[in-house]
């Protein structure tokens, strides 16, 4: 006789996931309060982590400050987990009446005449909600790196969820050749650039938060491929599920061959002064110093 086989338990939190999308947002929100205070206070999640690169990245800032931000910090992740998952099955509307985007005819004014633009955003504030409402404010499709998830259900749930208003979520394995493929399209490229290069793959180093930090050379590249503008997407929050979206210039054409990754210190310096003026909307859980620059780096 046929027995269906079991499905691993993990297959079934993608659908979970789908599910807690539908929730009130009151619901959302009294989640989003339990799961930080589970995580913060009793699970204690990567808190060693956060302290010390709070501590390396602010010694001049007491330890009751550095403290008080490391909470706040695991309180607005509680936030943007509840958001992210209302933002996962929310109108278009109801989205972009949450994050207003202050200058998008910076955007606009290349695509309109035939250009594409790369756009640099880092785990700041509410990162789930801009692919989101991106594409409907930008009218333009948006192809954004990200990291496969391990679990399939919820790697499934999540690219579906992403590209509904004109999002193309790409593996980071495989955004250069897609780069390559579309290079005569009119696109925006989309990169959330703050996190840390594998040992063994090329990078930048810089001094960045008083450290010696990596960087992605994947912009730099990129940007010069297509001879494309580079942007700063500058998130900041205007209150409870509130935020403002405000585009930088880093970089456009033409780009000196031997110039070197302009564009990324660029960006360093560009997040490292959002970070100073509201370091808690940062996520300090991140390993972005998880190993140290060599010796002879350059």
């Amino acid at each position: 006789m046929y027995v269906q086989p079991r499905t691993p338990w993990f297959d079934v939190v993608g659908p979970v996931m789908a599910l807690m999308s539908r929730w009130p947002p009151r619901l959302l929100d009294a989640f989003g309060y339990v799961a930080y205070v589970f995580v913060y206070r009793i699970l204690r999640w990567r808190r060693k982590l956060a302290a010390t690169n709070l501590a390396n990245a602010f010694p001049d800032r007491s330890k009751a400050e550095r403290d008080d931000i490391l909470r706040q910090s695991y309180r607005n992740l509680g936030h943007t987990l509840a958001e992210a998952l209302w933002g996962y099955a929310a109108s278009a509307e109801a989205l972009t009446s949450r994050v207003r985007f202050v200058n998008p005819e910076l955007i606009t004014q290349y695509t309109a005449h035939g250009r594409s633009v790369v756009l640099l955003a880092a785990h700041f504030c509410n990162w789930e909600w801009l692919l989101l409402t991106a594409g409907g404010v930008l009218r333009v499709p948006i192809d954004a790196v990200y990291k496969p998830q391990r679990v399939t259900s919820v790697d499934t749930f999540l690219k579906n969820a992403r590209s509904r208003f004109g999002g193309n979520p790409i593996p980071l394995q495989s955004f250069m050749f897609e780069v390559m493929k579309r290079r005569n399209d009119v696109r925006a490229y989309a990169l959330v650039a703050d996190q840390t290069p594998k040992h063994n793959e090329e990078k930048y180093w810089t001094t960045f938060l008083h450290q010696d930090t990596a960087f992605f050379v994947g912009p730099d590249r990129i940007a010069r491929i297509l001879k494309a503008p580079v942007f700063y997407v500058a998130m900041r929050r205007e209150g409870p599920g509130r935020y403002c979206v405000e585009l930088k210039l880093l970089a456009e054409p033409p780009y000196a061959r031997d110039a070197g990754p302009e564009i990324v210190e660029r960006y360093a310096r560009m997040l490292e002064e959002e970070i100073r003026r509201s370091p808690a909307d940062w996520l300090w859980i991140n390993r972005k110093w998880k190993y140290a620059k060599p010796l002879y780096a350059s």
